[in-house]
């Protein structure tokens, strides 16, 4: 039962990741790429202490000791997610949201060769099947046929959301398997426990960054923020949420099976464009999520779920 828990965490991981990347690109607009940024992770820390309480209250736990391997890796992770996350937000400013996360979700091919390479995590042909597919179909979804240059554009104003989202998508990639590596570098405590300190780990390294970061180079960004703490909550709370999901998948299976699976957040961002933001769905998007689908159902069958 144990081994099957990754499946719907990393459901409830994608359903709340949309939720905060539909919130944070609100805040983009009030807050700029960098304050909306350091939304999710300054809010997100109390809830994140929160769940760490509760798992030390429910289990009776003490906090796992921490080694040089496991801080670099955390340390690694909570850098490159801060990149990851200013490129996503950078390029939501210039395209559609569900296209944005689509650029973002090329990372599971990243993810499996990363995962494999650094921690060498097993990768069968079957699963990498899956992954191929399902990242395909990401593909279908993001490509724009007949894309022309308009008077003042160059070539690269076409190609840069593709560009940013695709780095983006890889720096994700390696927050996905450095995460992986700090947790499994803790050498006590249940993979909860595991999880959840990591998490926390990461978070305040995050804050830390990212508020000493503003006070020196853009001060009204920060207090804007603070002021905007009301619209500010619900980012952070579902921030923290998914990333607390998202990091019990990482505790009990590969970050590749998470990440492949997590590609159903696209399907979740193009209900959010068609339903509330009344953007259209055209034929090229439905095919892509078709592959996706069937692309995560492979995933899964090869496990023998």
């Amino acid at each position: 039962m144990l081994t099957m828990l990754w499946i719907p965490v990393t459901i409830c991981a994608a359903a709340a990741q949309t939720l905060r990347n539909a919130m944070q690109r609100h805040l983009t607009g009030v807050l700029g790429t960098v304050g909306a940024t350091q939304v999710r992770f300054l809010y997100g820390l109390p809830f994140a202490l929160l769940f760490l309480a509760l798992v030390v209250a429910l289990t009776g736990e003490t906090l796992p000791v921490t080694n040089a391997k496991s801080w670099g890796f955390t340390l690694l992770g909570a850098l490159t997610q801060i990149l990851a996350t200013g490129l996503m937000l950078a390029v939501m400013k210039r395209s559609a949201f569900a296209v944005t996360t689509a650029y973002t979700k090329t990372e599971p091919v990243q993810v499996a060769l990363f995962g494999l390479a650094v921690l060498g995590d097993p990768l069968t042909w079957a699963g990498g099947l899956g992954c191929l597919i399902a990242t395909v179909g990401v593909a279908v979804m993001s490509w724009k046929p007949g894309s022309i240059v308009k008077p003042g554009q160059t070539r690269w104003d076409l190609l840069r959301p593709a560009a940013l989202g695709i780095v983006a998508g890889a720096a994700f990639a390696v927050a996905s398997v450095a995460y992986r590596g700090g947790i499994l570098a803790l050498d006590d405590g249940s993979f909860l426990m595991r999880a959840t300190f990591t998490l926390v780990v990461g978070l305040i390294i995050q804050c830390t960054v990212l508020i000493a970061w503003m006070l020196v180079l853009n001060r009204p960004a920060l207090w804007n923020s603070l002021n905007a703490w009301r619209q500010s909550l619900f980012a952070g709370f579902m921030g923290a949420f998914a990333s607390q999901c998202w990091f019990i998948g990482f505790a009990l299976t590969t970050a590749a099976n998470v990440r492949t699976l997590g590609l159903i957040e696209v399907l979740f961002a193009q209900g959010i464009t068609a339903f509330v933001l009344r953007q259209p769905t055209g034929h090229r998007e439905l095919a892509g999520m078709a592959l996706v689908v069937i692309g995560v159902g492979w995933l899964l069958w090869s496990l023998r779920v």
